[in-house]
């Protein structure tokens, strides 16, 4: 069975572990945000991305949900000696990656080639494409102006008024290569429990990635990263409000309709299946909290049953 994720970082690394050890890996490929991506140090970081692989390769640093594990920051303290910013706490084993993917880039390779090359390096079987090749990058509107999304969520640590989202470059961007083609080849599409504004909604925002989510045969199955009126993590109520969507199940259905055919919701929000299948959504009620590596594997094969 093939099977296609859209993925953001810490949540939907989680899932796709899950995923990873509930079928063959090869089977899976992994559509994931670059909207995040930033340059810090003169450095091209792609925070997704490198959570993805992190957590595929058995690396990722499980308390934080980002960066590598074992993890020193001698660097971050040389930077921070000579009035470097240091709000972006880049390790020194992460720097590596942010080293080898900015000279490839530099040298003419597309970001889904240098991608497959670290993955590679990494052991990590599921082919891992970005979103596009090109930039489109996420931009927070204030009250005060915009923000970079790594300004937004890191530096400000959300705690500012939002007034909308952007994706800068998005409508000039064409989807990387072999992303349409595993949407359309896909037996089962995955929305993983990722933000659906800045997170999945970058990836929307390409376009055809959409279109080919409406075209595609594959069964469509979301997990709603809202439970009980909240995000489980970060930001993704305040931005689904500054959206005008409701902070629930019923949010996320509209964030990806008309394309969506069954959301995972926590057995809380069960209640929601009635105006879900007004959408015409299927709700499925289970457990979607991942805590331990035996619960991600739980909520994969619910989510594979889908198929």
């Amino acid at each position: 069975m093939r099977v296609v994720a859209l993925a953001g970082g810490t949540g939907a690394a989680k899932l796709l572990r899950g995923l990873a050890a509930s079928l063959d890996p090869s089977a899976l490929s992994i559509v994931v945000n670059t909207g995040d991506d930033a340059e810090v140090w003169g450095l091209h970081v792609s925070p997704d991305l490198d959570s993805v692989m992190y957590a595929l390769a058995g690396v990722l640093d499980a308390g934080r949900g980002w960066g590598r594990a074992d993890e020193t920051f001698r660097c971050l303290s040389a930077m921070a000696a000579y009035g470097a910013p240091t709000w972006f706490g880049l390790g020194d084993r992460d720097l590596a990656t942010h080293l080898v993917r900015t000279h490839a880039l530099r040298a003419g390779q597309s970001l889904s080639a240098v991608t497959a090359d670290l993955a590679r390096a990494l052991g990590v079987a599921p082919r891992l494409l970005p979103m596009s090749d090109e930039a489109v990058r996420t931009t927070i509107r204030t009250p005060d102006g915009r923000l970079g999304f790594q300004e937004y969520f890191v530096r400000d640590k959300c705690q500012v008024d939002v007034l909308g989202v952007d994706y800068d470059g998005a409508a000039g961007a064409r989807p990387a290569p072999g992303v349409l083609e595993a949407i359309r080849d896909a037996h089962l599409v995955v929305v993983c429990p990722s933000n659906p504004v800045t997170s999945v909604g970058p990836i929307l925002a390409v376009p055809g990635v959409a279109d080919a989510l409406t075209a595609t045969r594959a069964t469509v199955v979301g997990v709603s990263p809202i439970v009980g009126g909240a995000a489980v993590s970060g930001p993704a109520g305040a931005l689904l409000r500054a959206r005008g969507l409701p902070v629930s199940p019923i949010g996320v259905a509209r964030a990806y309709a008309p394309w969506l055919r069954v959301l995972l919701v926590a057995r809380e929000d069960a209640a929601c299946a009635p105006e879900l299948a007004a959408f015409g959504v299927t709700a499925v009620a289970t457990d979607v909290m991942m805590p331990d590596r035996e619960r991600e594997t739980a909520l994969a094969r619910v989510v594979l049953e889908q198929a």
